[in-house]
């Protein structure tokens, strides 16, 4: 029989696997063993199945080593196939209604005569490899909603002190967010730290509100076990604009 062959490596759980096709095809995700049976014309297991439209997308299903495999077994004709690997949504990210966390909101911070400049709706705290490409579009839709957002002083770069920066958005803005992606994940700040300042310590409540950002879950959960528990959003499951108006909603409730 033939057939593509496409080696994925190593993945971890929660990955999609998309397979770009030029004709219906069918289409099959395997594991190593089921692969090997596939091949040798054995009885095997897969995820997927007949493939009418492109792309075609697959959520691996535990941590290992994957492959795809594209065959016309009972089909006429040729196909060509891509496949590439994106990260996966968080399906465990929870997504309670952010006026269900009032601590998201602070109603105390000082007029500007009393913080000696001027206090915000909401700072976003950052890695700053991530302005361009989210960070400055977020901010320009929390602004279209009518929003003052601090963000380009909140940017964080390796040397920093994350408590301090983050200490000091809060201390001014009501609404604080901070973003997690990769390029924050690679700065090295502690998972502790960072879930520390997301949560008081004392009283439990949650004072900032994570963005997950082209994270997999995998990788929220190597990060941060704990976090991975706590109210966020994610770009994988909410746009830039829904994020941006819930926040618009929340504020305007709370004056």
């Amino acid at each position: 029989m033939n057939f593509l062959q496409f080696d994925l490596g190593n993945r971890q759980r929660g990955e999609i696997v998309e397979v770009n096709l030029t004709s219906g095809a069918n289409v099959r995700l395997m594991s190593s063993s089921d692969f090997s049976n596939y091949r040798a014309g054995r009885q095997h297991r897969y995820i997927g199945g007949l493939a009418k439209r492109s792309p075609i997308r697959l959520q691996i299903p535990n941590s290992g080593h994957w492959h795809v495999a594209v065959d016309m077994q009972g089909l006429r004709g040729s196909t060509k196939a891509s496949v590439r690997v994106v990260p996966g949504a968080l399906p465990e990210i929870q997504e309670r209604p952010l006026s269900e966390i009032p601590s998201l909101v602070r109603d105390d911070i000082p007029t500007p005569t009393e913080s000696g400049g001027e206090t915000h709706d909401v700072f976003i705290s950052h890695a700053s490899e991530d302005k361009d490409e989210f960070v400055r579009p977020l901010a320009n839709a929390l602004i279209a909603h009518g929003l003052n957002v601090w963000y380009d002083e909140m940017a964080l770069r390796i040397g920093d002190s994350l408590r301090q920066k983050i200490d000091k958005g809060l201390a001014n803005s009501r609404v604080g967010l901070v973003v997690l992606s990769p390029n924050f994940i690679k700065k090295g700040w502690t998972n502790y730290e960072l879930d520390g300042i997301v949560t008081r310590s004392v009283s439990g409540e949650q004072v900032l509100l994570p963005i997950w950002h082209n994270v997999t879950k995998q990788q929220v959960m190597d990060y941060s076990p704990s976090l991975a528990d706590k109210v966020a959003r994610s770009t994988a499951t909410h746009t830039m604009e829904e994020i941006a108006a819930e926040i618009a909603q929340l504020l305007q409730s709370r004056k």
